[in-house]
């Protein structure tokens, strides 16, 4: 299944069933799990790990050196988990003595020539577009979407579900469930159409939408508007994602447009 043009390095660990097309190299720290396709001209360098089942297509390096001046040469990797699939030219560099590690969860699509720098966490069925580019140590919780040319300040993370704009400027967190979109980068309303795609409730649906209203919309700070939700709204699970998001923000969340249609 490993196309006699391509080359792997007699010490990497490439189960049975993985195919690697002519002209891919594979480094030999490198572990590939069943069912996975590397495709031509694919760069899989030492420390990459991949699961099963994933497509990396032509093209794409995964667990290149970090473009971090405090890299010193430290032993670390970039994980992909199953089902994942990494299309043409995408860059995905291996973590630092940081974290050790930049993480790609299961059932992820990340688009052509998107880049994840270093210490990277995407959690599972993300899906990062083309072009965009990830700085160091972002965060990005399950069933986010970045739309293609958006960048991410390093540090910043992105809560479960949230919407962003193509060529979005992210400069802050973005919470959990929401759209954000315009210049600057503002919070324009709940990703409903995301939420009933998955299958959320319209009694869920209409709580989040009456919590934001509340954090963007009341004239309250933020911390009085997590107080004032925390005190006269039932507990439900997107209720406390959305707190416990809000109150764990080291860079602040983004602000919000307050002409809106919702």
């Amino acid at each position: 299944m490993i196309h006699s043009l391509a080359y792997v390095d007699p010490g990497a660990k490439i189960a049975k069933s993985v195919v690697v097309d002519p002209f891919a190299s594979i480094s030999k720290d490198v572990v590939v799990g069943e069912g996975t396709w590397v495709g031509s001209n694919a760069v899989l360098m030492d420390g990459a790990r991949i699961g099963k089942n994933c497509k990396i297509f032509p093209g794409s390096v995964v667990s290149g050196v970090p473009q971090d001046l405090k890299f010193a040469g430290e032993i670390t990797t970039a994980e992909v988990g199953d089902n994942t699939t990494i299309r043409e030219f995408v860059t995905l560099n291996r973590g630092t003595k940081t974290k050790g590690m930049t993480k790609v969860g299961n059932n992820c699509l990340i688009q052509s020539y998107a880049h994840i720098a270093h210490d990277c966490t995407l959690k599972d069925s993300c899906i990062l577009g083309s072009h965009a580019g990830l700085a160091g140590e972002v965060e990005i919780d399950s069933f986010a979407i970045i739309s293609p040319y958006s960048i991410v300040h390093q540090f910043v993370r992105i809560g479960t579900h949230a919407f962003v704009q193509a060529a979005g400027k992210v400069g802050k967190d973005i919470p959990p469930y929401i759209l954000a979109g315009r210049e600057p980068l503002s919070y324009t309303g709940t990703n409903s159409i995301g939420l009933r795609r998955k299958n959320f409730s319209k009694e869920s649906i209409y709580e989040i939408q009456e919590i934001y209203r509340i954090i963007y919309q009341r004239g309250m700070n933020i911390s009085d508007a997590i107080r004032y939700i925390d005190t006269n709204l039932p507990a439900t699970d997107e209720r406390d994602e959305i707190i416990l998001f809000i109150n764990n923000s080291k860079r602040g969340i983004i602000r919000g447009y307050f002409d809106n249609d919702e």
